[in-house]
This record gives structure tokens, C-alpha cells and sequence, in this order.
């Protein structure tokens, strides 16, 4: 293999890339349009759109696409070739500025809920030049992408990526006016930054494909746990197996031609989980990586016979997967604005944007929540593996303290943190951080960035990203508005922190998240626990969620009310699949297994009988009435299930059905995997339907 220097970025339209094909003018002006905002030129995107298909076709390129993130939370690509035809027939290779720039895929064929009508087809997709561009290869050959949003032709976003670019452009204007007060004259821009860790779990292909519910729904809709799951914690960072190792090394080629920096690699906590974490990015780049991430890895596990499983809870009773959202503020020159620093009392600064994003979170802690909110990630939250659905915010011991003290009105130092000593000579004396980590927390403050972790793992992370930008937007402009006003700067910062620290630390919790005295005590608090994604949705669409959207523009109220719709048509959709599986398997697999088995050993029983008819049949006995009585529950359970998803059909009002999804049949679903999983421990193991966990946990 090359070098990693070698092979990083080969595939991408970088910057040095473009420095090094783009004459010097092009190259200025577009880096006025991508930093500073100004319109790109068309004679200047004729001349990137030249570079870039020379560049492309050099590599091997036959075709375009303009690359997307619709509201599937996937992507989406149509493939154009570059090529042309003269007038005598011969062909060309050809790729213009207005190519490059704009894209007419269908804007009636994704979810846009009701923002297009059918017969409305027109939509549009405009390159986004802060995103480079890169070279797909697969067996469809060498593509070139072009990152790109999508929107309607009436304007409204029906994509990701457009209202995240918005609430990137809202953050930085209202960050750079609170800077500008502390003397900053030299930043031209506020950047969010994010670290997206992607968790995982891969199986083996035979297994996957033999498994109705995995295919059609992406988890398992039932399991019996085997004998041995991840209470060793034996998993947790422990040697990666031979054929994973294999497939990692792979997945971080590809990743690094992408130009996506996969840095960490490790096992996770639950059997055939694992993790991939890159370097932190700008934040619109690092969901373009994110999610081609997540198509990477399983398109490169399909190599080895292996099936990527990015649904946040395809095991019950083993960890389910996120991904945590590592998200800071700097500005273009360099400062992370959430840097504490030796001293954080003496930081005014970090105090401020520290204080504001706690206050923000606190006030649209359902905001925050809704943006991690899908129906796999309802499996997950409040369990004893990810934060519970309570949003919190934890600091830590010494940011705490610091908090108490500006509350008092008595700043006057920083708990020092200390040094490791383990009491063996040959070990280094390691520096103590300031404060421990506190996994359980949702929000936590980790050093020098925020740690969201309620993240769902299949999902992209643009929802995450612009609900954050968008509130602390919000706070940092009603900050600078009083502190713009103020005569005494200094006495108006120190009112403004204390007050701020005074009515939101309620959403400041240290503690451990788990725990049944969290709930309570939330509650006490006021803290909202918003346990499932139709009730965290229900805060979407509310006056103040609209207010603080449509006021830093990065939705309008049309787009909220188009973007609720399609989640809880999503959500509809999602568990009626998983209802009709689950009702499938158990009717066409789960049952006739049983029976057969039960039958043999009815059977059994007779024709040892007649030869021995005073042995004991008890233990055989026992084991057709178990499976007749469990046999019976299924029937009952089933015909129930299949009840509660005709009576949920029938619901015309989207938000009326999601509900009664979520609270009839959801539960319908709970109930039916009860008795099968019984049954599982009963039947014999060669009589069963299909894999089970220790083949699809313990077999790769």
C-alpha cells in the first residue's frame, strides 16, 4: 500500500488541487465567493468546470453527477456522461459552467411533504462550492461528484444541506458581532466545526440474507439473546478479528482517497460493533463525509461478504449505535472560541459563548432533542447505553464551580486539575484534565468542544448541526444586541453571564444520566423528556421553534410544516414495515417451524409407545405443551398486530397516525416478540427459521 500522504485526497477536487490547475484570477475570485460570499461569475465557473472535467477524465471519468442529500436522509446522484456529438458524428468530451452550477432532478419524486405536488415536478440543484468535489469508483467505473443543494422551483429547500449552509451563515453573523465587542477586528467569519464518530455493527452476508426482517427493516425484529452477549466487556476495545482488520483497512483507503480523514478505528462495546471517527471539519464538509462514510463502509463490506448494519438497535439486549456530534466555534484565523484556556476564569470570552450555547440549549432543549429523534433511535435513548431522551448539558467539576462563582457575584480562580500519579516509578506523571467525562450525558463539554451524543447512527447529521447553529445563533444575538447598547461594557458582560448562568443551569447536570433519580429530579426541574420521536416532533411546528427559524432564515415556516409532515409520514411508514414483517415471519417462519417440531415430537412420543409404553413422556410432553401454549399467544399476538396496523391505515391525518403507530403498534410489536422468543429457546436449534444472535453476533 502507498503511503497515507500518497494516497489522501486523490480524489479529490481540493484546494491545492484547483490552486494548481485554476488560472490565478479564477482562483481568487472563487475563493472571494466561497469565504467572503460573493457571486460566482459565469465566465469563472466555465473555467473551474473545464479544470475539473480534465481533471476527472485524467482519473478516468465518464460521467457527472450532481450529489445531494434529499429528506430520505440518503443521497442521491443521476449520472450524466461528458459526452457530445459534433456535427459529423464524431464524439467530444464536454462539461460546461452552467453543468457544473446547476442540475434538474424530479422535486415531486423525493419527500417534500406537500411543498410539490406531483404533477409539479421542477426542482433544482446548485453546486455548492465551499464542498469539493470528488471521484466516486465503483463498478459503474470512475464518477465525478459535485456537491450540491437541492431546492424547489419555488425556492423552498427540500434538501439538508441547504438549511445547514443557512444556519452556518447565522452563526457566524452573530458570533462575529459579539467578537467585534471584545476587540476582534481581524476575523472575517464564524466556523462550526464537527468530529462525527460513526458506530456500526457488521455480519456475515449468508446470515443477513437469510434473515426477513434485517433485509426489509435494517434490525432484528426478533432474537433470543444467546448465552453470552457483552457483559465482559471483552468487545470494548479489544483486538480486531483477522477479517474485520481486513475490511478496516480497507474502508480507510477508500475513506482517505475520498479525502475523508478516518482516524480512529476500535470494537465497540456490544459483540461485531465497532467505530470509525474521523479528524473534525467544517461543518458542511463534515456531513458531506458523514454520509459518504456511511455508504462507504457498506459498499466495502459487501466486498467481504459482510453486511453493514447502521440501524441505531438491530440487537435487543445488546448496546445499540449513534453517532457522536463533536461540535465547536472558531474563527476562520484560527481561535476555537470554546478553548478555556490555562485560566477559563479569566477568559471572558469562553464564558460568554459558553454560557450562551448552555442557555441555548436549555431554552430548545425540544429542538435540540427532535434533531436526534428517528424511529430506530427510539430503541436506544433512556437505555443503559446512550443518554436518556432528557436533554442535559454536563461541564464538569472546575466549569461549575466557575459558574457558582459568577452566580455569587465572586469570581476569583479555577480548580486546578491536578496531576496522575499511579504510584509506580517507571510511569510517567501524566497531566490531569480539568475534569472526567460524563458518558451518560447527551451534551457534554469534553475539553474543548461539545459532545452531542444522541446522534442516531443511520442518520445524517445536518438536523443536529442546524438546530445548534440555529439557537445559539439566537442567543448570541440577543447578547450582542444588550451588549452593544451598553455604556459599560464590562459591568453589562458580567450582568449578562450571571444572569444567564442564574436562569439556565437547571439544564446543567454532572451527574450520572442513567439513573431512575435523574428522571425524578428532571422533572422537579421542569427538563422535558420527550421519549419518542412523535413527541419530540410535536415541538417542531411551535410558535417559538418557528419564531427562531424563520428569524436567522434558515427555515421558513413552509419548510417546517413540509419537514414534520415527512418525518411523521417517515415514521408511519417505517413501523408499517416492520409490523408487516414482523407479522410475516411470524405466520410464514415462526409458526409452521413450531408446529413441525412440535409435531415430530408428538410423534416421537407415539411410536416409542408402542414399543415401551411405560417409560416416562413427561420431559416430551412438557415440551409440545410449551410450544402448544406459546403457539397459541403468537396466534392471538399476531391477530392483534394485525388489527392495530389496519386501524392505523385507516388514519387520513399524518401527525393522528404516527401517534397511533407509535402508541398501538409499536407496543402490538413488543408484545409478539415475546412468546417467539420463547419459542426460540424451545425449539430445536436445526428446526429454527432462521440465523440466530450468536450466528449474527459471534460468527463474522
Amino acid at each position: 500500500m502507498k503511503s497515507i500522504t500518497e494516497i489522501f485526497g486523490k480524489n479529490v477536487f481540493s484546494d491545492c488541487v484547483m490552486k494548481e490547475r485554476l488560472p490565478k484570477e479564477t482562483y481568487k475570485s472563487l475563493k472571494r465567493t466561497t469565504e467572503l460570499g460573493e457571486p460566482l461569475k459565469k465566465e469563472t465557473a466555465e473555467v473551474i468546470a473545464n479544470a475539473m472535467k480534465d481533471w476527472a477524465i485524467e482519473k478516468g471519468a465518464t460521467h457527472f453527477t450532481h450529489w445531494f442529500q434529499p429528506m430520505t436522509g440518503k443521497t442521491a446522484e443521476k449520472h450524466d456522461a461528458f459526452i457530445s456529438l459534433t456535427s459529423d458524428g464524431r464524439a467530444t468530451m464536454e462539461f460546461s459552467g452552467k453543468e457544473l452550477i446547476q442540475g434538474e432532478p424530479d422535486a415531486s419524486s423525493f419527500p417534500n411533504g406537500g411543498l410539490r405536488a406531483t404533477f409539479e415536478a421542477r426542482g433544482y440543484t446548485a453546486w455548492d462550492p465551499t464542498s469539493p468535489a470528488f471521484l466516486k469508483e465503483d463498478s459503474a467505473g470512475v464518477t465525478l461528484c459535485i456537491p450540491t443543494a437541492f431546492y424547489s422551483y419555488t425556492g423552498e429547500a427540500l434538501d439538508k444541506k441547504t438549511p445547514l449552509l443557512r444556519s452556518m451563515e447565522a452563526i457566524s453573523k452573530q458570533a462575529l458581532r459579539v467578537l467585534r465587542l471584545f476587540g476582534n477586528t481581524t476575523s472575517q467569519k464564524v466556523l462550526t466545526t464537527v468530529g462525527a464518530e460513526q458506530e456500526y455493527f457488521l455480519v456475515d452476508k449468508k446470515y443477513y440474507q437469510s434473515r426477513k426482517d434485517l433485509i426489509f427493516t435494517g434490525r432484528t425484529l426478533f432474537g433470543a439473546l444467546p448465552p453470552k452477549g457483552q457483559e465482559l466487556d471483552d468487545h470494548y476495545f479489544g483486538s480486531i478479528k483477522e477479517r474485520i482488520a481486513k475490511f478496516m483497512r480497507e474502508l480507510d483507503v477508500e475513506l482517505w482517497k475520498l479525502g475523508v480523514s478516518a482516524k480512529t478505528k476500535h470494537n465497540e462495546v456490544a459483540p461485531a460493533q465497532h467505530e470509525v471517527a474521523p479528524i473534525f471539519s467544517t461543518t458542511n464538509i463534515a456531513t458531506d463525509h458523514n454520509q459518504l462514510m456511511m455508504e462507504v463502509i457498506q459498499k466495502i463490506a459487501m466486498r467481504h461478504d459482510l453486511v453493514c448494519l447502521l440501524h441505531e438497535k438491530p440487537f435487543a439486549g445488546v448496546n445499540g449505535s449513534g453517532k457522536h456530534n463533536n461540535w465547536s466555534i472558531a474563527t476562520d484565523d484560527g481561535i476555537n472560541l470554546l478553548n478555556p484556556g490555562k485560566t477559563p476564569h479569566e477568559n471572558a470570552q469562553f464564558l460568554l459563548f459558553l454560557a450562551v450555547i448552555v442557555a441555548a440549549v436549555d431554552e430548545y432543549a425540544p429542538l435540540l432533542r427532535l434533531s436526534a429523534a428517528n424511529p430506530g433511535n427510539d430503541h436506544r435513548l433512556g437505555a443503559n447505553e446512550a443518554p436518556p431522551a432528557i436533554i442535559s448539558v454536563f461541564l464538569g467539576d472546575q466549569l461549575m464551580d466557575i459558574f457558582e462563582q459568577i452566580e455569587a457575584g465572586d469570581l476569583n480562580g479555577s480548580k486546578d486539575a491536578g496531576v496522575i500519579k499511579v504510584g509506580v516509578s517507571t510511569l510517567p506523571t501524566l497531566p490531569k484534565d480539568a475534569t472526567d467525562r460524563n458518558r451518560t450525558s447527551p451534551f457534554a463539554f469534553t475539553g474543548n468542544r461539545f459532545e452531542f451524543r444522541m446522534c442516531p447512527s443511520s442518520a445524517s447529521i445536518a438536523g443536529p448541526n442546524i438546530v445548534l447553529n440555529t439557537i445559539v445563533a439566537e442567543y448570541l444575538n440577543r447578547v450582542a444586541d444588550e451588549l452593544e447598547k451598553a455604556d459599560d461594557f464590562q459591568e453589562a458582560l458580567k450582568k449578562i453571564l450571571a444572569q444567564l448562568i442564574k436562569d439556565h443551569k437547571k439544564v446543567v447536570f454532572n451527574g450520572d444520566g442513567y439513573s431512575d433519580e435523574w428522571v425524578q429530579e428532571a422533572a422537579r426541574r421542569g427538563l422535558p423528556n420527550l421519549a419518542s420521536t412523535v413527541e419530540a416532533y410535536a415541538h417542531f411546528d411551535r410558535p417559538e421553534s418557528v419564531e427562531v427559524f424563520e428569524k436567522h432564515g434558515v427555515f421558513t415556516g413552509c419548510e417546517i410544516t413540509s419537514r414534520k409532515e415527512i418525518v411523521y409520514e417517515e415514521y408511519a411508514k417505517v413501523i408499517n414495515i416492520e409490523g408487516l414483517t414482523m407479522s410475516q415471519m411470524a405466520k410464514q417462519e415462526i409458526m409452521p417451524a413450531c408446529i413441525e417440531y412440535m409435531t415430530s415430537v408428538a410423534e416421537s412420543i407415539s411410536k416409542v409407545k408402542a414399543v415401551c409404553p411405560t417409560v416416562d413422556f413427561s420431559v416430551q410432553e412438557e415440551i409440545v405443551s410449551n410450544i402448544s401454549r406459546l403457539l397459541f399467544d403468537v396466534r392471538v399476538k399476531v391477530a392483534a398486530l394485525d388489527q392495530t396496523i389496519e386501524e392505523a391505515k385507516e388514519i387520513e391525518d399524518i401527525e393522528e397516525q404516527a401517534f397511533a403507530y407509535r402508541q398501538k403498534v409499536f407496543f402490538a410489536m413488543e408484545a409478539l416478540r415475546k412468546p417467539c422468543d420463547e419459542l426460540e429457546r424451545i425449539v430445536a436449534k436445526d428446526k429454527w427459521p432462521f440465523p440466530t444472535y450468536d450466528e449474527l453476533l459471534f460468527r463474522v
